[in-house]
Order: C-alpha cells, then structure tokens, then sequence
C-alpha cells in the first residue's frame, strides 16, 4: 500500500495532507484524488470545423473551443499548425498551463491505422501517409492517440451516449457523407485493412466517387432540400423520401449481418428527428420485417461525438503518461453538453 501511495504521490494523482493526532505515533495522512493536477484532450478535426475538448484527470470536460476547420489553410504542415494552435488556444482560454496537458487524442477523416497512421484521407489529402500523432507529439510535447472520427464517434456514444451499457453497437454517421462505425463485443472494429465501416460510397449512389459527398437534386444542401420538403415542394419530398428508403435498405442488411443490440444515427441529418430519423427507422422496420424489435435511436452527443471519443482515446492508449499507472480504465467522462451553460 505504501509502495502504491507512494507512486500516485509521485504522478501528481494523490495530494496528501498530514494531521497531528493528540496521541503516540506518527501523525495521521489524509489522500485525496487530485483531478485538477492535469489534463487530458480531445480533438477533431475535419474542413469545416476544429472542435476541442479539455477534461481533468477525473474525466469532467472543463473547456470546448470550436474554430475554423483545416481547409482555410494551403498544405498539411499550415493545417498540423492550426490543430496545435487550437489546442493551445483552448488552454489558454480555461487558464490551464500547457505543462498540464498529459495526452491528447486525435480525431480526423480518414482511414488510420492502429499505430495512428494516416494511411489515406480524402478529404485531408495532404495528410495521407503521414504519422500525424507524432508529429502533433513533437509540437505540444504530450502523447497523441489518433483514429478515424467515425469510429471515434461510436466509442463516443458507447462510452457515455445513446448507446451505453450494451456491447454490439452500430453507429451510422449521416451528413454530407455517410459512414459507419462498429462496437461489437465492448470494442472498436478496426478490421483486416482498417476499413471496417467504410460503406458510404457502395450503398448509396447519390455519394460523389470521389470525397464521398452526398449529392442532391433540388437543392444544393440537405437543409435546401428539407426546408423545401417543408414547404410542400412534391420533387423535394420525393428526393428526401427515397434517399431514406434506399438508406433504410443499406442498413437493414448491415443490421441482419451484425445483429447489433442498438443502431445509433448520428452526423448533421440526424438533428432533424422527426423528418429523418423517424421516417428512417420507420423504414427499417419495413426492411426487416423482424418479429423482435432492433432500436435506432437519435445520438446523443451530436457534433461533439468525435472530439469525446477522442477524448475517451486519449485516456485508453496513454494510461502510463496520464496516471503513472499502466491500464487504468477510462473515467467517466462528463460530456460538455450537459454543461449547463450550454443550456
């Protein structure tokens, strides 16, 4: 026991605090978990938008930073510089020294390998082949963890989301793309070639060869389309009501091939509840035609699931530099939108 205090001591994880007794011996030690003695990050990173969360050792996320996404920025060194510099920025913002930061995890489009290898990014092209994490390492002077931000996003809602407390989770991250994300036994699926949920472009024609982007006719986004499915556009209408049909089907046959225990619809379209994911697990249903029900429900987190899954990355691959300790489990993380100035 002494030799275990002694090493938390050590990490900065336990603080200690020594009181006089009235009677023989040594005085009497009180420890205490000290959760504000560092910090852990979580990044994503895509074109549109950076997103920062910082949490203590605890878990709690105590500051969020969104800023302008890596396309504003001409080649993969200006881009790599932005992310530091956003991190550091959000630091500076909470008023946490930058010798606080104890790993970082990574979140970006793109299929990476285990060892946090960029090995092809479409959208982030000037990153492929690239050891990202270590060279964010050799910036901010902390471990970095990266994955795919698909993935991220399912150990996200896994961890702390909409799919708590089951083990075979499929994430379906709808948006300007489409991709999926599996947890199947309490894990991420990575797969033989790191692809696994890289569906987007083989089960709906309407994505661009290309960047995978989703394509529409009447209107030049999905917000046109829907706001003019709203206004009683027929062609509109159509359009949305067959892109969900020919969705429904893709998912219902990766649903019969997995059997997970919950179908989590996150990405941009999955705000619009009652046009996209109901109709859409309405339609799913008619796909299957089971007599026991599979829920598809709405994600929890939203937009911020992949800088928390990162978040929950972080903590996982570098329990040693965080706490000291080799496999310490993940904390659970208090995710910032229950923060009540979020309200």
């Amino acid at each position: 026991m002494e030799n275990a205090i002694a090493t938390l001591t050590d990490s900065g994880i336990l603080s200690c605090t020594t009181t006089a007794g009235a009677g023989v011996g040594r005085p009497s030690r009180s420890y205490a978990f000290d959760a504000g003695r560092g910090c852990v990050a979580g990044v994503d990173v895509g074109n549109a938008s950076i997103r920062v969360v910082i949490s203590n050792l605890g878990g709690e996320v105590l500051a969020h930073r969104i800023a302008t996404g890596v396309s504003a920025y001409p080649d993969g060194a200006s881009k790599l510089a932005a992310v530091a510099e956003e991190v550091r920025s959000a630091l500076r913002t909470a008023g946490i020294p930058m010798a606080r930061l104890r790993a970082l995890g990574l979140s970006l489009p793109g299929i990476v390998n285990d060892a946090g290898v960029v090995l092809n990014s479409v959208v982030i092209p000037e990153w492929s082949g690239a050891d990202i994490g270590r060279h964010l390492e050799g910036t901010l002077g902390a471990p970095v963890a990266v994955d795919n931000g698909v993935r991220l996003a399912a150990v996200a809602e896994h961890h702390l989301g909409a799919a708590q407390l089951v083990s075979d989770v499929l994430y379906l991250s709808v948006g300007n793309r489409v991709a999926m994300g599996l947890i199947l036994d309490g894990r991420a699926r990575r797969g033989a070639h790191e692809i696994a949920g890289d569906i987007g472009r083989l089960v709906m024609p309407e994505l661009q060869t290309g960047a995978g982007e989703i394509t529409w006719t009447n209107g030049n986004t999905a917000a046109e389309v829907f706001a003019r499915g709203r206004d009683g556009e027929i062609a509109a209408r159509n359009e949305i009501l067959g892109f969900i049909d020919r969705l429904a089907r893709a998912l219902a046959i990766l649903m019969m091939a997995i059997d997970p225990a919950k179908v989590v619809i996150g990405g941009g379209l999955s705000q619009a509840h009652d046009e996209f994911v109901t109709p859409l697990r309405e339609a799913v249903a008619r796909h299957l035609r089971l007599t026991s029900e599979i829920p598809v429900v709405r994600a929890r987190l939203g937009d911020e699931a992949a800088a928390h899954g990162a978040l929950v990355l972080a903590f996982r691959k570098n329990s040693s530099d965080i706490y000291g300790l080799e496999q310490m489990g993940v904390p659970p993380i208090t995710p910032w939108i229950e923060h009540d100035s979020m309200a």
